[in-house]
């Protein structure tokens, strides 16, 4: 499994949110690429960075640290936020992001979703951020009334590389990652997924690998490694270890 530290970015500075409210921010660093740089130093080998701003406003709104990214790391780098049209996701992935992720757009235009993964293989992600087990959307602003389960199969089979699932009242709250809900999805599917919200110890990254479902390919943390409950190192050395089976959730 893959660690996937995040950087998510609001007026230019690396900030962590509660639940999703941008009310809630926290700045953890003003320099994204040099956050960047410590991560890959301390081994990562991908970082996952959310345009928070741009989440909210359908489009780009921190080019300039994602920019400074690039240019401090070798590692590849994810993007989702705001991404909402084949332009975008061509200009991103042509400035030199690894793989794009599409929300919102994935539940309102999914033909758009499939048309990406036609034409950049293997580079496109689709972020399935869940309330209460429905998704939401519009920088989670919004919630549907269709699960996350569902959302998920409608990709099947269209070359999406990993959907990443993110239980938003887990969310910066570090109260544990919803194992069970990770499991369901990946066990119910068979794109791999990454799990997101709520890692908050290298106790919560075990039991994702000890879930029982194969499909589980990494998990992304924020919060508990900006303020040190997780040892990047130590997190990065247990996901690189084979997978101890546990009870199959």
């Amino acid at each position: 499994m893959i660690l996937f530290p995040a950087i998510d970015l609001k007026e230019g500075q690396c900030v962590r949110l509660l639940k999703g409210e941008m009310d809630s921010a926290t700045v953890f660093n003003d320099d994204p690429g040099a956050q960047a740089k410590l991560f890959q130093d301390a081994g990562c080998a991908w970082i996952h960075v959310v345009d928070l701003d741009g989440a909210f406003a359908g489009e780009a709104r921190n080019g300039d640290a994602v920019d400074r990214i690039l240019e401090a790391v070798d590692v590849p780098v994810q993007l989702g936020g705001g991404i909402r049209d084949m332009a975008a996701v061509d200009a991103w992935l042509e400035k030199g992001i690894a793989r794009v992720i599409l929300g919102t757009v994935a539940l309102r235009d999914p033909e758009l979703v499939k048309a990406a993964c036609a034409r950049h293989p293997g580079r496109i992600a689709v972020g399935i951020d869940a309330r209460g087990g429905m998704v939401a959307v519009e920088g989670w602003a919004e919630t549907s009334s269709l699960s996350a389960v569902d959302l998920a199969r409608k990709f099947e089979g269209c070359g999406v590389a990993a959907i990443i699932f993110t239980d938003i009242d887990r969310d910066g709250a570090l109260g544990g990652v919803n194992v069970q809900a990770t499991a369901d999805l990946a066990n119910a599917i068979s794109t791999p997924v990454i799990a997101s919200g709520g890692v908050a110890s290298l106790e919560d990254l075990a039991a994702l690998k000890a879930a029982g479902a194969p499909g589980i390919a990494g998990a992304i943390s924020g919060r508990a490694l900006y303020d040190g409950r997780i040892d990047l190192a130590e997190a990065v050395g247990l996901m690189a270890e084979p997978a101890k089976e546990g009870p199959r959730c």
